[in-house]
């Protein structure tokens, strides 16, 4: 199978090229953006050595769903989506914080919550929670953009405090991101699942706050099965997850974390074969579609191809 392991086009137009993880974002005369979702996949930090087949299809049009799906809420800068990996939007200037909504106590908070703290980003959290636990009502907890090193956390006030974002835009966004996970939990309950936390990011462009780049992915998002969350609450079990996490799992259980001289097992084409079915397997159970397989042959090609075109219409 072919996927896409990086990309290199000059694309008419182009005034800037971005490598991230997963991501290859050029910029169009600063006007546009043009977003590549490689199959890529990262964990740990770490952008393991084989691509995963079909992985940044299953992400772009997750996030083109949902997108959509959310349109009536706040306007969001996708333009178009000219091939299932690819997502042309509109260049936006991006806040510098990303807001974090939580239903559940997981993840992280759960983490600063049985280290003994009650306050995370300014928001204090009830006491005598289990991991997992629904919150008495959803939390927004912000991070901030380190400069260098992971995404920290920083309370409302002092976000207006340090000027970060004013006043009236927070509050447009900390309103965007309520009705989004609202719309996100009832979404995800037709699916049988609990939208358990999630992120979205904001920017501004002509004077208008947009929702920029993906929403409600596994990569973004934790999910739980609905079914059985209250009995394995009751039991103390873990709770079964819709999320990358089985990556992971299979890293840990062949000696890697990331650490300093441990070794990426071998990614035999097995294993590459089993995570693109089990990103299949996300996608259908997110959306309650039947994924549709792209023609992988020459698939950059086919990408530069459509990206081109599209911009003919721009």
């Amino acid at each position: 199978m072919s996927a896409i392991k990086q990309t290199q086009f000059n694309f008419p137009g182009q005034t800037a090229f971005y490598k991230g993880k997963v991501r290859d974002v050029y910029t169009i005369e600063d006007k546009y953006l043009v977003m590549v979702v490689s199959d890529r996949i990262s964990a740990f930090d770490v952008v393991l050595p084989e691509p995963i087949p079909y992985k940044g299809q299953v992400l772009n049009q997750i996030a083109a769903t949902f997108l959509k799906a959310t349109s009536d809420i706040v306007p969001n800068w996708v333009v178009s989506v000219p091939d299932p990996s690819v997502t042309i939007g509109k260049m936006c200037e991006p806040f510098k914080v990303e807001m974090v909504i939580r239903g559940y106590l997981a993840g992280h908070a759960w983490r600063e919550y049985s280290s003994g703290k009650r306050t995370l980003c300014g928001v204090t959290m009830p006491e005598g929670l289990k991991e997992n636990d629904k919150l008495p009502e959803p939390i927004i907890t912000p991070t901030t953009k380190a400069a260098v090193g992971h995404d920290e956390d920083i309370s409302k006030e002092d976000i207006l405090a340090k000027g970060i974002v004013d006043a009236a835009d927070y509050e447009q966004m900390e309103n965007y991101t309520r009705a989004l996970y609202q719309r996100g939990t009832e979404i995800a309950a037709q699916r049988g699942l609990i939208l358990v936390d999630t992120k979205y990011e904001f920017g501004k462009a002509d004077g208008t706050i947009y929702l920029i780049d993906e929403i409600h992915t596994p990569d973004s998002s934790r999910y739980f099965y609905s079914d059985g969350y209250a009995e394995r609450q009751q039991s103390g079990e873990a709770q079964k997850q819709l999320s990358k996490e089985f990556v992971r799992k299979w890293l840990i259980e062949n000696g890697f974390q990331g650490k300093d001289g441990q070794h990426i097992p071998e990614m035999t084409p097995e294993i590459v074969n089993s995570i693109s079915e089990r990103y299949i397997e996300l996608y259908e159970q997110i959306t309650g579609e039947v994924f549709v397989k792209s023609d992988n042959d020459n698939i950059l090609q086919r990408v530069e191809s459509a990206v081109k075109e599209a911009l003919t219409k721009l």
